[in-house]
């Protein structure tokens, strides 16, 4: 069972850094979102491992939902409320470890994986690895816009963990989201022999 905690946005509800722990995941419901149900707590590479476990989940999802009009009904309900959800959880896990961003906070990496894999919508395992691997190079590597959605939220010296971080930690994943959706597309028209050729298709 998930205990409960209080949270409150005074300077001792944010001192830390405080270690991401699996006591920690279960005080409260926010913070078992905000680490992904666990998978932010690896030692290596959590964003990625957050990512296998988005994927893993996404699949499993699918698979329940089927195809048709009210999949993607139920998708894009899933994705709006994710991400509100998401912002609340990743807010008030932030404030509780004390950082700005936390590499153990994961949600960010799920929510944009889901939807990356909802849009491209194939089955193709090998074309949602694709998806998940270029999805990854952009958020870690952080080029362009990704790098400059990252830094749109930084927490500047003396000022308090708050909202705007909360949603800075997922706003530079949608970025990183939409550069590999861009990228796929990209391919996919390079494949077909051009952007000449994919708009007389």
């Amino acid at each position: 069972m998930i205990r409960t905690e209080t949270h409150t946005d005074t300077p001792a509800a944010q001192a830390g850094p405080r270690r991401a722990t699996v006591g920690l995941l279960l005080t409260h419901p926010a913070h078992w979102i905000a680490l992904g149900a666990g998978s932010g707590l690896s030692p290596v590479a959590p964003g990625t491992v957050g990512t296998l476990w988005g994927w893993l989940v996404f699949v499993l999802v699918d698979l329940i939902l089927g195809t048709g009009w009210h999949a993607d009904l139920t998708w894009a309900g899933i994705l709006a409320a994710g991400w509100l959800v998401g912002w609340w959880a990743c807010t008030r896990t932030a404030q509780r470890l004390g950082v700005a961003d936390p590499g153990a906070i994961v949600w960010d990496e799920i929510w944009a994986i889901w939807l990356v894999l909802w849009i491209i919508d194939t089955p193709d395992w090998r074309g949602q690895a694709l998806a998940v691997a270029a999805f990854r190079f952009f958020d870690a590597a952080k080029p362009g816009p990704v790098g400059w959605a990252d830094r749109l939220f930084k927490l500047r010296p003396g000022q308090p963990i708050g909202w705007a971080q909360g949603l800075g930690i997922m706003f530079d994943d949608l970025v990183a989201a939409g550069c590999t959706l861009l990228l796929l597309a990209l391919a996919v028209v390079a494949r077909q022999g051009g952007v000449s050729a994919g708009l007389l298709s």
